[in-house]
Parts: C-alpha cells; structure tokens; sequence
C-alpha cells in the first residue's frame, strides 16, 4: 500500500514510485528502450513502447502529480511542448484568454501556430477581476495565467480567476513554473490543468529540458493521455531520470532561493541604480497580499529597471559571477534581457504597453552566497554608470 507523507519535504523524496519493484532499488533505473517484450498477443507488463509508457517516465508523471494534487501527471520533451499539447485540447473557433505578461513561447505558440488552425486567443489584465468577467464570451474556452507572471512578477488570484472562469464553463490553466508545486498548489486554489517547463526549478541544475503538465479530473487525464501518445513529445528516460533527481532536493533549494531573492530585492530597492523592484515578497508590491494568501514563498525570480544615467549593455558585461544566459531557476544566478531575450516575441508595442520596456532586467537568483550575488550586481552597476 502507498504511504502517504504529511510533509511535502518528505513527499518530494518518497512521493510517486520511488522504490524499483523489480530488485527494490532506492532510484528508479533509467530504462533506456524504445519498446517491450510481450508474451503472446494483447498481454504484456504494462508497457509496449516508450512513446506511449516508459517506467522511468512513469515514475516521473506520478511524483508531480502526488506532488501537485492531480489526478494524473504528463512529462514531455520541454516546457513548450507541454503548453503545445494542453493547447491541442482546443478546436476551430475556440478563444484563449491570456494574462498580460506571459513567457514569449507562450504568445508565440499561441500567435504564429494555433491562430493558424482557428483557434484565438485575447491579452487582458488578469488583475481586473471585473474585468474579467466582462471577458468571457461564449467562445472563451480557457484562460491560462502565470503568477506570478513572466518577466514583471504581477500576481494574479489563481481562487478569483477560477471561480469566475468555472461560473462561464471554462477551462483554468495555470504555468507555475516559478513557483513549483513546494510554494503554490494552483489545482488546489481551483486551476484545471498545471504547467511546468521543468526545465527550471524542478531540474534545478541547467542540465535538462523538460515540460510537465498535471490535471485535475480523469475526463481531461484521458483527453491530454490520447494527446501526448498521438503527438509524441513525450521526454525521454534519461532526462526523467534526472527530473527525479533534481525534485529530491527542490525543498533544500528553494528554501535558499527564497532567502537570498530577499536579501537582493531589499538591496536592489535601496540602490541608486535602480529605478523600480518587481518582487512579490517585498511587502509594498502591489501583489504581495495576495501571493502571501496562495502561495508559501515568493520565489527566486527578480525583475527590475536600470535608471536612464546607467547603460543596461555595459551593465549585462561587467557582471563576473552572474551569467547573462536565457533560462532561470538552476543553482546558479542567471540574468537576461525580456526585451530582447526572453520575450523578443511579443510585438515592441505590447511590449511597451504592458512594462517590458528596453531597461528591464530579469535575474533569476540562484544558491551562491547572498552577498556575492549582492557584490557582483553592486560593481556592475557602478561600471555602467554613464559619463557625461
């Protein structure tokens, strides 16, 4: 019988299948094989071929869900082959409704594939929960939210929005991808179906690519099942194998991510380099109640503004411990530019609608020491100081 762990500490270490039936091995093997033996016709071990099931993959999709609360888990090949799939749920005609900042492979996706096929989506601010309302039209047939979102940190009511989104029949889909399911449960607040490019956080390490996605009844596990098995962006054993790896210690890791995004957010706030601090665990952010209800941290995720009288370019080379490197959420600290990184994407005059102006800078804070990190960015910005 499965045990079950009061501690999500626990549960991250022993959740899911963490034991080898075959020869009780404490680590899942990587079954690295395309297909199965089968004894005669119709009968097998439970696996056929490893697009369709791979134990390894197995072991991977039943942690995030135990872990998340669903129903049932799906691991892919990236996090944008997971967003591609649940988005596959959708047909001709239908609307998606999108949070006004969101990771630019998401518009993109959304914006040069799926419009192609019929299916259309609309950018409102998710903050406006009158708003909101007034946005579900017949063909709305989902809203999908980050939150806090990519790259300016708002925060949205994951509870507000479900409840209001469940009232018009449709579908919450939640990215919680900086969050992880150890500081917020979106299923449990409401949310239908959970993504992850697990290639951040729950990797940790920067040495994976991966997506995930979780949902919350067996209508919809039986529905994006048939969709992961016919498109076949499933992840391989070995980068599953790495993904449980890399979630044993996510607790450990967050912990001190969390303490020393603080410690940089408070510094950045103070420094006269900087023009604005989006962080929602400062407690002046306009967000900071409402993550403090849903969620149990504020993350490891920093974005912030340079003063016109520092050059952002200047700034980005003379970092020496920083990375200025696409991605977030491994060990170490990474920095990049939304404007032309991350969110290069989205339209300038979206962009500049929505806050992703030419001086905003993203730092995904990693596990060195606070006041290394704090040391690196304090001489860089002293560096880019423009002359007159």
């Amino acid at each position: 019988m499965k045990q079950h762990f009061d501690s999500l500490d626990t549960t991250l270490l022993h959740g899911g299948i963490s034991e080898d039936a075959a020869t009780g091995a404490v680590n899942i093997p990587i079954y690295q094989t395309s297909t199965f033996h089968q004894q005669e016709l119709g009968k097998h071990k439970g696996y056929e071929y490893s697009r369709t099931g791979n134990p390894t993959r197995h072991a991977l999709e039943t942690l995030i869900a135990e872990l998340e609360g669903g129903t049932a888990g799906f691991a892919f090949s990236s996090g944008m082959a997971a967003t591609t799939t649940v988005l596959s749920l959708f047909k001709t005609g239908d609307e998606i409704l999108i949070s006004s900042n969101v990771y630019g492979g998401t518009f993109r996706v959304l914006d040069k594939v799926f419009n192609q096929f019929g299916i259309t989506y609309r950018i409102i601010d998710t903050l406006d929960l009158s708003l909101l309302k007034k946005s579900f039209t017949p063909n709305v047939k989902a809203i999908l939210i980050e939150s806090p979102a990519n790259p300016l940190m708002t925060v949205t009511d994951i509870a507000a929005v479900s409840k209001t989104a469940k009232a018009k029949g449709a579908l919450v889909i939640v990215d919680n991808t900086f969050m992880t399911p150890y500081l917020q449960r979106p299923l449990a607040l409401g949310a239908d179906i959970v993504l992850h490019s697990a290639t951040k956080y729950l990797g940790g390490h920067s040495d994976l690519v991966a997506g995930l996605a979780v949902v919350k009844n067996s209508l919809l596990a039986n529905r994006l099942a048939f969709l992961q098995n016919a498109t076949g962006g499933v992840l391989a054993p070995f980068d599953s194998f790495l993904l449980i790896r890399g979630i044993k210690t996510l607790g450990v890791r967050l912990s001190r991510h969390n303490e020393n995004a603080l410690a940089i957010a408070l510094f950045l706030k103070s420094h006269h380099a900087v023009e604005s601090v989006y962080y929602p665990g400062l407690k002046d952010d306009p967000g900071y109640k409402i993550q403090k209800k849903q969620a149990s941290g504020a993350g490891g995720m920093i974005s912030f503004k340079l003063k016109k009288e520092f050059d952002v370019r200047v700034f980005f080379k003379s970092l020496k411990l920083v990375a200025l490197a696409e991605s977030l959420g491994g060990v170490e600290s990474l920095i990049c530019h939304p404007a032309t990184m991350t969110h290069a994407s989205i339209p300038y005059e979206i962009r500049q609608k929505v806050g992703i102006t030419d001086n905003l800078i993203r730092l995904s804070v990693g596990i060195e020491h606070k006041n290394e990190i704090i040391k690196d960015l304090a001489q860089a910005f002293e560096r880019s100081r423009k002359t007159k």
